[in-house]
């Protein structure tokens, strides 16, 4: 079988392994009805839509595309690296790990090392424009999670709070 695009016969698959996922692992909740959905619906149904997606990427990628089979390129993973690394930090840091006596260090310290860690990712660094960015994320996501949503997280750094 010949690719006609590489690139979107790949992303389908990818797709179609992520819906295939959620779907089944919706499986271990109650699904429900529409009417009554149960907390196992929305992954149900996104798992669905997402795999259906794929199918049409996939198609895609074997009937149309350019002559040369439009090639995957080599993978970027320094920016996977500090993507993923950024991630990890920031769930760290929220709640920390006391087991192995990580304070949690709450909301607005989290949010600055996300933004700075994943901003090492790209091909250029500037630190007076991260740091603006990470002090507009924490103020918005401070509004929006602690103010108006009333969530109960840690929010400054627990030595600071008690």
């Amino acid at each position: 079988m010949k690719l006609k695009s590489q690139k979107d016969f790949w992303a389908g698959m990818m797709y179609m392994a992520v819906g295939i996922g959620f779907a089944v692992g919706a499986q271990n909740y109650s699904i429900g009805t529409g009417a009554r959905m149960g907390p196992g619906y929305f992954p149900l149904i996104l798992g669905v839509l997402l795999t259906l997606i794929g199918a049409a990427v996939a198609f895609k990628g074997v009937t149309a595309g350019p002559a040369d089979g439009d090639p995957i390129g080599k993978w970027a993973w320094k920016q996977v690296f500090f993507i993923l690394l950024a991630n990890f930090a920031f769930g760290i840091l929220l709640v920390g790990v006391p087991s192995i006596g990580i304070p949690a260090m709450g909301l607005i310290v989290a949010i600055y090392a996300l933004v700075f860690i994943g901003s090492l990712a790209g091909s250029e660094f500037r630190a007076k424009s991260v740091f603006i960015l990470a002090t507009i994320l924490a103020i918005g996501s401070y509004v929006a999670f602690v103010w108006a949503l009333n969530l109960q997280f840690p929010v400054w750094p627990s030595f600071i709070t008690g």
